[in-house]
């Protein structure tokens, strides 16, 4: 029998096998990650889910707490093309898109595809660029293509920006502006590790773990890009019921009427986190969106699309205090 000979029955019960096989996969990678970076397990899961929404990721921590050796040892454990940009001060667009050069056999231009022509993208410390080349991301995340001379080149797929960034704070950083941070499906913050986690990295070193070699540390390939694109495809199949569609839409819409805010959450951040919560519900085994996991996901899908009012920064207010409030004041559909 052809393809062409299946019924529509047919056809699902082939997607949700290859999603249920997929699955099982892109759940070992969180075993596989853990052989080499301990204590992030929420990273790693926002990552999965990113990738299966074809988002992206900003991950913020202090200088020291895995973030580029945990999508490393991602990109290592999903047999997928990965490329490292160290952003700096210096940093242009053209080095991150491509560029126009001379091709000498031909005597004529043609173009070289930088570094985002990858599965798999960390941009480290993306806030260490001036905005103009923060921007030359924007096309690749939003359309999955670069635009040089007028010409459009379609990026890889499956197709991830994994940024890195230290908190504002520190010096010589730039704030992302609020465009470039509106294109991250998540932002996940990596803490400091408890004092057993971080006993376990130290006893890890000493027995001899390189972080330059997470190969040695029995990190492999147990999944790949054609099971991310079919956990994509059974993502888009997982139901969302009307009641939890109005759930998120009132989430957003008090974000909004929060006087501690200057900017809530746009419609896209409500498709985003109703992206992102299909993406763990079909993660977590369900092909259906509970109002827990609209709830489990709300922070790392809208904290970094809200904008304090000054005199609430003033007066100490957290943006994460004030999307727990909004949280807090929406009923949960029973």
């Amino acid at each position: 029998m052809t393809s062409l000979d299946k019924s529509p029955d047919d056809h699902a019960a082939a997607t949700a096998a290859d999603g249920a096989a997929a699955r099982e996969r892109l759940v070992a990678v969180r075993h596989e990650v853990a052989k080499a970076v301990v204590g992030q397990d929420a990273a790693v899961s926002g990552l999965l889910v990113a990738m299966l929404c074809g988002g992206h990721v900003l991950m913020e921590g202090v200088p020291g707490t895995a973030k580029t050796l945990l999508v490393r040892t991602l990109a290592a454990s999903l047999s997928v093309e990965t490329r490292r940009v160290q952003f700096t001060p210096d940093l242009m667009p053209g080095d991150i898109t491509g560029s126009m050069v001379i091709d000498n056999r031909a005597g004529e231009l043609s173009f070289r595809g930088g570094p985002v022509f990858t599965n798999l993208l960390l941009a480290d410390e993306i806030n260490r660029t001036p905005p103009k080349t923060q921007s030359a991301l924007l096309e690749a995340m939003e359309e999955g293509q670069v635009s040089v001379d007028g010409t459009t080149h379609q990026l890889p797929r499956p197709f991830l920006v994994a940024a890195t960034q230290n908190p504002v704070e520190y010096e010589g950083t730039y704030p992302l502006p609020e465009a470039q941070l509106d294109r991250f499906l998540l932002k996940v913050v990596l803490p400091i590790p408890e004092r057993a986690a971080e006993i376990e990295i130290l006893n890890r070193h000493a027995a001899g773990f390189d972080p330059r070699d997470v190969r040695a540390a029995g990190v492999s390939p147990v999944a790949s890009g054609a099971d991310v694109e079919a956990g994509q495809r059974a993502v888009r199949t997982v139901q969302v019921s009307p009641e939890v569609s109005a759930y998120i839409v009132d989430i957003a819409r008090a974000t909004r009427e929060s006087p501690s805010l200057s900017l809530g959450v746009s419609p896209r951040g409500a498709t985003a986190l109703l992206r992102a919560a299909r993406a763990w519900a079909w993660l977590s085994g369900r092909d259906f969106v509970t109002p827990d996991d609209v709830k489990s996901l709300a922070y790392a899908t809208l904290v970094h699309r809200l904008g304090l009012r000054p005199e609430a920064e003033l007066e100490g207010v957290d943006v994460a205090q004030v999307l727990a409030s909004a949280l807090g004041s929406v009923p949960v559909p029973r």
